[in-house]
């Protein structure tokens, strides 16, 4: 007969076939793990900001011109942004008290999603806390075991794990490739139940943009849903900043599931799914980063939801994410950088060695900029880069203080 365990006196030594120490070995080999990643260039620190998330910072005790920001309007600290949020906090406290099916549905979050779905031309939006939870909880909620997602090579990790977490097939194909996607599900679709393509839309550590259009007529042809993460389009692409659907001049596709975040363009936090009518009800009964989750704080559903009118008329800062993405491509190729095509506002300049993309950032920072350098494994092995963040209210003058701290960081390594 099996004796059932007796009860856990807290000494590591009483547990059967554990040695004395085995409780500190785990800390033991975390402290080697880590310095193998700092003998490989790969060990990341947290850097500690003063100040707003502006177009300049105080880190490390210096102030910097920030390029490493995805407020790419500007807004977080846009007075007519800051004074929603503190309205929302004298309203409705500092916070929801518990979640979304419980007690936390504050009317914020109703007012926020219609205004979300009335941007972006769906019939429903829902509010998650993050774009990570958005992402997490969407993708397992529409696809499971016996389905199929097929995601982008390059997609960003909340993507990734949210495909991983719906426990349905993942199928992956080569980055942007419409063609590779057609062929992949022309050979595997009648297999699957429901069949998701998963994509970012503006790709988070290249900054090009997905081919929507091709995917959705793929996804078309062969019965799937597309899944387009907007985190880094929303307020950046499209006339009214809309994002990828609206930069292609697609009118709401049946067949198209929007997700994005309130934390990048629109200055606040949080992250959102937008569809159908149907997408909001099923995601309410089924995401459970929305269902096992405290509501946000009715301070940051407020914040965004006076940066969406903001940023739909925010047709001059667009232009000038642009001009500025076009002139800093330019000086990164002229310096012999590996810069890919694209008017987005991330410019990754590929320096392919962890150690050398150190080098750049620690010698840019010298030189008055901060912007940071990306390493394995958010980006493969071989192509560690800088990656550029612009924003709107950038000037003239701190541009010109990246491109001249470029030309330095590169003549170090001449």
């Amino acid at each position: 007969m099996k004796v059932p365990p007796g009860p856990r006196t807290g000494r590591e030594d009483d547990l059967p076939g554990r040695s004395p120490g085995f409780g500190a070995r785990i800390w033991e080999e975390l402290a080697a793990d880590l310095n193998g990643l700092d003998v490989q260039g790969l060990r990341r620190r947290l850097v500690t900001v003063e100040g707003p998330a502006g177009a300049e910072i105080v880190a490390g005790g210096r102030r910097l011109v920030n390029f490493a920001s995805n407020n790419y309007l500007g807004l977080a600290s846009d007075p007519r942004v800051v004074a929603a949020a503190v309205a929302g906090l004298a309203r409705w406290g500092a916070g929801a008290g518990g979640s979304r099916l419980t007690s936390g549905n504050q009317g914020a979050y109703e007012a926020l999603e219609a205004s979300l779905a009335d941007w972006k031309g769906c019939e429903s939006a829902v509010v998650f806390a993050s774009g990570y939870a958005a992402a997490c909880g969407t993708i397992p909620a529409l696809a499971g075991e016996g389905d199929a997602v097929c995601a982008d090579r390059l997609n960003h990790a909340s993507l990734i794990d949210g495909c991983r977490l719906s426990r349905a097939k993942l199928l992956v194909f080569p980055h942007a490739d419409a063609g590779a996607l057609d062929g992949i599900l022309a050979r595997h679709r009648a297999a699957y139940g429901r069949v998701l393509v998963v994509t970012d839309g503006v790709f988070s550590m290249d900054g090009d943009v997905a081919p929507l259009p091709e995917l959705l007529a793929v996804a078309e042809r062969h019965d799937a849903t597309v899944v387009v993460d907007d985190a880094h389009a929303s307020g950046v692409l499209g006339d009214t900043g809309a994002g990828t659907a609206e930069h292609f001049g697609l009118d709401n596709p049946e067949r198209l599931v929007q997700l994005g975040t309130l934390s990048k363009a629109l200055g606040s936090v949080g992250g959102y799914a937008v569809g159908p009518a149907i997408l909001r009800e099923w995601l309410v009964n089924r995401a459970r980063t929305l269902v096992y989750s405290t509501a946000l704080p009715a301070s940051c559903l407020e914040a965004a939801r006076a940066a969406i009118p903001i940023a739909r008329e925010a047709h001059g800062p667009r232009a000038r994410l642009r001009v500025l993405s076009g002139k800093l491509r330019s000086a990164g190729r002229a310096l012999g950088c590996v810069v890919p095509e694209g008017g987005t506002p991330i410019v990754p300049l590929l320096l392919g060695e962890s150690a050398r993309a150190v080098r750049w950032h620690d010698r840019l920072a010298a030189a008055g900029s901060f912007v940071p350098g990306i390493r394995p494994p958010t980006v493969p092995l071989g192509t560690a880069r800088l990656r550029v963040s612009l924003m709107a209210d950038h000037t003239d003058s701190q541009l010109a203080c990246l491109l001249d701290g470029l030309a330095v960081a590169a003549a170090g390594d001449a």
